[in-house]
């Protein structure tokens, strides 16, 4: 499985131990940036991850900027995205069973390393309950709207 990481410069250390974790679970990772922790703007690195999610280039992402907002509001402009930001293992584990996202949304500023590890190994192993008849019909209407509304 190929996961985009990306973020800005508030997000860069968290994502750099991000990809070592990801990388030590068998997982290729594909890093679009930043690559150090000077100043950047967030949407030059979280757009193309975003759009190689979009096109299927890679499996899923995640996206560390300062608190994970911004790249939230990023990815989610985009055909075929689902990002959801998670501050704990509850809710990234519901955000995988229950919605089904393939974007994870992570705040540099705001948790440390230990819980952003969790949060990432939840998600990662975390399976979306596709034989509840509750939330397919759930993410099937998210999945309308993303085709009504956003360009492929």
């Amino acid at each position: 499985m190929k996961i985009a990481l990306a973020g800005d410069h508030a997000g860069f250390r968290l994502k750099e131990e991000i990809k070592k974790q990801l990388e030590q679970m068998g997982y290729e990772t594909i890093d679009f940036g930043p690559f150090s922790e000077e100043s950047c703007d967030l949407p030059d690195f979280v757009y193309p991850a975003a759009l190689a999610v979009s096109k299927n280039e890679v499996d899923r992402g995640i996206f560390i900027d300062g608190v994970g907002y911004g790249s939230a509001l990023i990815a989610n402009k985009i055909y075929g995205v689902y990002a959801a930001i998670a501050q704990d293992p509850f809710v990234a584990s519901l955000a995988r069973s229950h919605s089904n996202t393939n974007v994870l949304c992570l705040g540099g500023k705001v948790i440390g390393s230990a819980i952003a590890n969790e949060i990432v190994k939840t998600w990662m192993n975390t399976n979306y309950l596709s034989n509840d008849k509750k939330y397919v019909n759930r993410v099937n209407k998210i999945i309308d709207i993303n085709n009504k509304h956003l360009k492929k």
